[in-house]
């Protein structure tokens, strides 16, 4: 009996893992990348200069009149919705205890993305 020859099917064998291998490592690259695009985007979201901003802003108004800081928060509420797509508001207030310039002031900062609130007394 003639012995049959299966060197082409060890041939295609070999091709059909290849090409999985192949795929395989096509996958996981492609993921390893959405995953490190999408931790990037999260550190650039973070919008840490517009509080900064907002905040020194905020805390050179509170040593206005009372008058004075009402069109102060118009302005910087209506700047930070139209620059940057958030909305920022604070209020300042005399402090309970201490000293009678030290101010209590809240501020709120949210862009739809970050939430920051922060009191403080200065």
């Amino acid at each position: 009996m003639a012995r049959l020859k299966d060197d082409a099917q060890w041939i295609v064998l070999m091709g059909f893992m290849v090409s999985f291998a192949l795929i395989f490592l096509g996958i996981i690259i492609n993921q390893s990348t959405l995953v490190g695009q999408t931790t990037a985007e999260s550190v650039l979201e973070f919008p840490k200069n517009d509080i900064l901003d907002a905040r020194s802003e905020i805390l050179f108004a509170s040593k206005l009149s009372s008058d004075n800081i009402t069109l102060v928060q118009k302005d910087v509420s209506s700047l930070a919705l139209f620059r940057k797509n958030a909305i920022v508001s604070f209020r300042v207030s005399n402090s309970t205890g201490g000293s009678a310039y030290a101010k209590t002031i809240e501020i709120h900062y949210n862009n739809g993305v970050t939430a920051y609130n922060e009191t403080t007394n200065y």
